[in-house]
């Protein structure tokens, strides 16, 4: 258990003003401050009602306070929190009265689930999620944060971890005491079974980080077509507000306009682009390349073609994922049957039809998905690396079992890196660098 000699306080609820406003207090110094603003411990973890004062005894507020006492609180250090209400005057007071006692600092970002990482109440999966839970904006994204925070993605590395030392172990015993009676003969067989096993669970694992990604950070929606087939008047439609310039002047959108959508509990990020076709204008021409840019990493393509003038962009790559939708219903009298969806965003026709279709597009892709899987590009790159290190160690079979064995280690390092359960130093600033001050 890491010791810290500094006691350290923070808002820990929303910016003022408020009802309430929540401050902590995390560290060693914490029941010597209780005593300085209220006079008293309270009974460990249970609310009492005091008159908070500074140093000259004058009162600040009137709140709840509790106490959470070392080892058992989220830190790990004696915890208290300050039920106030959330006035930016009272939060000021407050906060001067604490800056007085010696030893307790404002927090940094990140510092208390930092303290609760070194005191080994959280690994890094569990510290990520929670950051993920204090900003999940849509359903699935809290379902994803709520099962990293909770410990459901560490307990699998953690078993995967317990395998490969359990593997190395028996190897090398068998190297070690060939002639004991009490090590199994001829572990080998068993063993690289049971990794053969391994790697295919880390493999189908591995495939579904993409799915991670896409819940964590959005669905890429772009919406594509030739110059005035409607893509900035459905982006507008479907955000409810102007986001972008509609006219019926060509190359109008010089940009990639984005906007975020909760459509069944996913976050959908919707993009319009400029229209697709050969620009003399060199701000048109650059919208065009940030077009096809954006055309490339989309998981999903609105292909838009005006109704009254079809024109399909001879250059739009036809094995994308894409939906056609027609747009402009309102202005001929027989919509032609050759697109998947017929809008007009003047009337409004469709656009409910519309946004149906992307959500059981994005059902239909994680449909039946467990939330236990990566989400974060480092969770990725350790675990194929993890996936390379133990294809080496089942693959090279005339290599000496020492060598094998070492690759085993190096797997499991590799799922260590991911929890935090080897040296990951250099990691740890990034990671708390994205909590609030008061987490």
């Amino acid at each position: 258990m890491a010791i810290f000699s500094d006691t350290i306080y923070a808002l820990s609820s929303g910016s003022p003003p408020s009802g309430v406003s929540v401050v902590r207090i995390s560290g060693p110094a914490t029941r010597d401050v209780l005593m300085a603003l209220v006079g008293s411990v309270p009974v460990d973890r249970i609310a009492a009602y005091r008159t908070i004062r500074t140093r000259n005894k004058e009162p600040i507020d009137r709140g709840l306070v509790l106490f959470f006492p070392a080892p058992n609180s989220f830190t790990g250090e004696d915890v208290a929190e300050l039920q106030i209400h959330g006035s930016k005057a009272v939060l000021a007071a407050l906060f001067q009265a604490l800056e007085g006692i010696p030893g307790v600092r404002l927090a940094v970002e990140g510092e208390f689930s930092r303290r609760a990482f070194e005191n080994g109440k959280l690994d890094l999966v569990e510290v990520e999620g929670l950051a993920d839970l204090i900003g999940a904006e849509t359903e699935m994204q809290r379902r994803l944060a709520v099962e990293h925070s909770a410990g459901g993605l560490s307990a699998i590395y953690d078993s995967w971890a317990e395998r490969l030392t359990r593997a190395r172990a028996l190897i090398e015993a068998e190297l070690d005491f060939p002639d004991e009676d009490d090590v199994p003969g001829s572990v080998s067989d068993i063993v690289w079974a049971d990794m053969e096993k391994l790697r295919g669970d880390i493999e189908q694992h591995l495939s579904a980080a993409s799915a991670g990604e896409i819940i964590r950070d959005g669905f890429r929606v772009v919406i594509a077509g030739a110059p005035n087939a409607g893509k900035s008047s459905l982006l507008n439609a479907l955000a409810r507000r102007d986001v972008a310039i509609v006219t019926d002047i060509a190359g109008t959108t010089r940009d990639v306009l984005q906007v975020e959508l909760d459509i069944n509990g996913y976050l959908v990020k919707l993009y319009d682009t400029a229209g697709l076709r050969d620009a003399d204008d060199r701000v048109e021409m650059e919208g065009v390349r940030r077009a096809r840019v954006a055309l490339r990493d989309a998981d999903l393509v609105l292909l838009l073609i005006d109704m009254t003038n079809p024109q399909i962009p001879a250059d739009l790559e036809p094995t994308s994922p894409h939906v056609s939708v027609g747009t402009k219903k309102d202005l001929i009298d027989i919509a032609p049957g050759q697109y998947d969806l017929q809008i007009s965003t003047a009337t409004g026709d469709g656009l409910l039809e519309l946004r149906q279709l992307i959500g059981a597009i994005v059902a239909e892709r994680f449909g039946g998905l467990s939330m236990a899987i990566p989400s974060r590009q480092r969770h990725k790159d350790s675990l194929a690396k993890c996936l390379a290190a133990l294809d080496m160690a089942i693959s090279q079979i005339d290599v000496d079992l020492e060598l094998r064995t070492e690759q085993l280690r190096i797997a499991a390092d590799y799922l260590g890196r991911i929890t935090g359960r080897v040296d990951v130093e250099q990691l740890l600033g990034v990671i708390f660098s994205e909590f609030c001050i008061g987490k």
